[in-house]
């Protein structure tokens, strides 16, 4: 049975209302599915070092390199994903990416014991990331399905809940050591590679492809010239490279600064990604509401305040406040995950209205950009958490303690307010006929006395 559509225009309310939503509908719940299980075979190794006792011989530099592998494989993967949906489908990739989460999980299960080499170790992490290009393909399938004013909402909702995959296998393990001991990591293994076929499965059964989305070389060429493109990449560092670094280095931190055990760690480290997971729909549709900017600006000032948190508490050796901030970071980088990504479709849609473009044109070229655009801002902003994991490392082996690390996050956070504020929301930028802002369809109703095509209301 086919699985194309033909016919697919998202922005004609008649359409949306009579199939549209249903079908969009039913290709987010399997897209969620297996973007969930890609996080969770991302994030394996934040979980497998949990194991690695003093008889695998890898130290703590060490392991914070292993966490890091996935992240940096996972982020320049993201880039052909984003533009395999065009090639091949999103339904028929959405399989595809799916099986070849089978690939580091079978591997893994047959490695993962004492005397194994290190750079065997680093080899089966660096196989993991294939988990991280699932978000891309999915992020670029499911804009293509929703119209702008929904777009917000339901990206929060499909990242988010690929996200919880993060939390989901930590949960898992922490079930895993306290049952069983932290000598059976194949057991965590071996309730995922089944969870993998069904994923696939599921896909193959109720998802669709979109004809009218076509792999567009020159879109990928505008989107990588546009200066936005590049902007959006550093902001996204702050709020999804801040995620899935601090999910990763979460377990690692605790027990290397306050001494904790593999099973109180695991106690502890599924709760700031859960957090950061469910909040990321409602940072979608905080920006669907008041904006993407606003909220993000928002997101990154709280997040510096947090980050100031998790440097007195280092210094005070205080593991309460310790947690209290950083679990904070961990909700706050999930709002700010939805309200930026919520910008990107809305910069390109309002770039279209400024060239003349009006209606499903706008809509089109809007589409066309923004799909292209979230290959790299999302490549880029994965890579943030490689940049997490080795600050870390350094910042252990020199002062053996986390806090120079957490002041340099405090740095970069307070200059991603400055670049949020100076682009996007300062009046000259909404004069400057370059400029790109944060325009939402919904706002556009809420808000008809605007005086620029460019500013937010």
């Amino acid at each position: 049975m086919s699985r194309w559509i033909e016919q697919w225009d998202p922005e004609d309310e008649d359409f949306w209302a009579e199939k549209g939503r249903r079908i969009a509908g039913r290709n987010l719940v399997f897209s969620v599915l297996s973007e969930h299980i890609g996080f969770s075979v991302w994030s394996l190794w934040s979980v497998m070092v949990l194991f690695m006792g003093p008889d695998y011989h890898v130290d703590p530099a060490g392991k914070f390199f292993l966490v890091a592998m996935p992240t940096l494989v996972g982020g320049v993967l993201r880039v052909p994903y984003t533009f395999a949906v065009a090639r091949f489908g999103g339904r028929n990739w959405t399989i595809v990416s799916a099986l070849l989460l089978l690939v580091p999980t079978v591997t893994a299960a047959f490695l993962m014991k004492p005397g194994t080499s290190y750079t065997t170790f680093m080899l089966v992490a660096a196989l993991t990331g294939v988990g991280g290009g699932n978000f891309a393909s999915s992020m670029t399938n499911i804009n293509a399905f929703y119209p702008l004013r929904h777009k917000g909402w339901a990206l929060g909702l499909n990242a988010g809940g690929g996200n919880l995959g993060v939390a989901a296998i930590q949960l898992v393990g922490l079930a895993v050591i306290a049952g069983a001991g932290a000598g059976h990591p194949r057991i965590l293994l071996g309730v995922y590679i089944p969870l993998i076929v069904v994923a696939a499965l599921l896909a193959a059964l109720f998802m669709d492809n979109l004809a009218p989305v076509r792999n567009d070389t020159g879109a990928a060429v505008a989107a990588a010239k546009d200066p936005h493109t590049w902007i959006m990449s550093v902001l996204y560092i702050g709020t999804f490279g801040s995620f899935i670094g601090y999910s990763f280095a979460f377990g690692l931190v605790l027990q290397n600064q306050f001494g904790r055990t593999p099973l109180h760690a695991a106690y502890l480290t599924f709760i700031g990604p859960l957090l950061g997971s469910l909040v990321r729909p409602v940072g979608g549709r905080l920006a669907d509401r008041f904006g993407g900017t606003r909220i993000t600006l928002a997101t990154f000032l709280a997040m510096a305040a947090a980050t100031g948190l998790v440097v007195a508490a280092s210094d005070r050796h205080s593991l309460g406040l310790f947690l209290t901030g950083f679990i904070a970071l961990f909700a706050l980088s999930g709002i700010g995950n939805g309200s930026s990504f919520k910008m990107i479709p809305g910069i390109f849609h309002a770039k279209a209205l400024a060239r003349g473009l009006t209606g499903e044109a706008a809509a089109a070229w809007g589409r066309r950009l923004s799909g292209a655009s979230m290959g790299l801002i999302g490549a880029v902003g994965a890579l943030g958490g490689v940049a997490i994991n080795l600050a870390f490392r350094e910042s252990f082996l020199s002062r053996h303690s986390g806090t120079p690390a957490f002041v340099s996050f405090l740095v970069f956070y307070a200059l991603c307010c400055v670049v949020t504020w100076a682009v996007y929301l300062r009046p000259a930028a909404g004069r400057r006929q370059d400029a790109r802002a944060d325009q939402e369809a919904g706002q556009e109703q809420a808000a008809p006395a605007r005086t620029s095509v460019y500013a937010e209301p």
